[in-house]
């Protein structure tokens, strides 16, 4: 597909085709692969991700300089933090990774605002990207402040295998612990319980949850 039938397959009946079709004319596409770096913390943000295909993690930086997972942002989803970031002309706060290989639509900041008056569809998208988002960092604070650090990592467990499509989950114990800030010996202390009580497996090489991702 070229970049005009990508970005309309990505967001009709999400959009009008007057919008699609600026979207199209206005956005940049970008590849990346597992691991890229795609918004840093402490740099300003020009352009708004519209996500076409793939997964990235968000993540906060702590004041240890180590890094929590926020969410996932997943096909035709945007990152509310860079709106708040785009519409503020301030620093990211945020740092956007891949999780796997997929392709991006970054779109010019003053086109934003622009489509913000002109397109009713445009208002709610936002809107709903704001309210999505903020669900999930109240997620985020509920999983620590009230859960237990095994029902934390089953939890990202089963959210890492929905954005990948797949019950395997490629990812060493390492990996994993950096993700939740916690420790490796902790982590694959709870994962060989996980094992022990039947949802999970553990292999040399990835991690196969019990069932289908949902």
């Amino acid at each position: 597909m070229n970049q005009e039938e990508l970005i309309q397959d990505t967001f009709r009946g999400i959009f009008e085709a007057e919008l699609i079709n600026e979207i199209a004319a206005a956005a940049r596409l970008v590849p990346f692969k597992e691991g890229d770096v795609l918004i840093e913390i402490g740099r300003y943000i020009k352009t708004m991700p519209l996500l076409i295909t793939g997964a990235i993690k968000i993540m906060r930086e702590d004041f240890d300089e180590g890094e929590l997972l926020l969410y996932f942002i997943e096909k035709g989803d945007t990152c509310a933090m860079t709106l708040a970031c785009c519409a503020g002309d301030k620093k990211s706060e945020i740092r956007a990774i891949a999780e796997n290989s997929g392709l991006v639509a970054m779109v010019p900041v003053n086109r934003m605002e622009e489509w913000m008056g002109k397109y009713k569809s445009w208002r709610a998208f936002v809107f709903e990207s704001y309210n999505n988002r903020f669900n999930e960092l109240l997620s985020a604070i509920d999983h620590l402040a009230f859960m237990h650090m095994d029902q934390r990592l089953l939890n990202y467990l089963r959210e890492a295998a929905k954005v990948n499509g797949t019950h395997v989950i490629n990812k060493t114990h390492q990996e994993i612990a950096y993700e939740l800030n916690s420790s490796r010996v902790v982590i694959s202390r709870l994962l060989k319980a996980l094992e022990n009580e039947g949802k999970i497996k553990l292999n040399r090489s990835n991690i196969e949850l019990s069932g289908s991702p949902t």
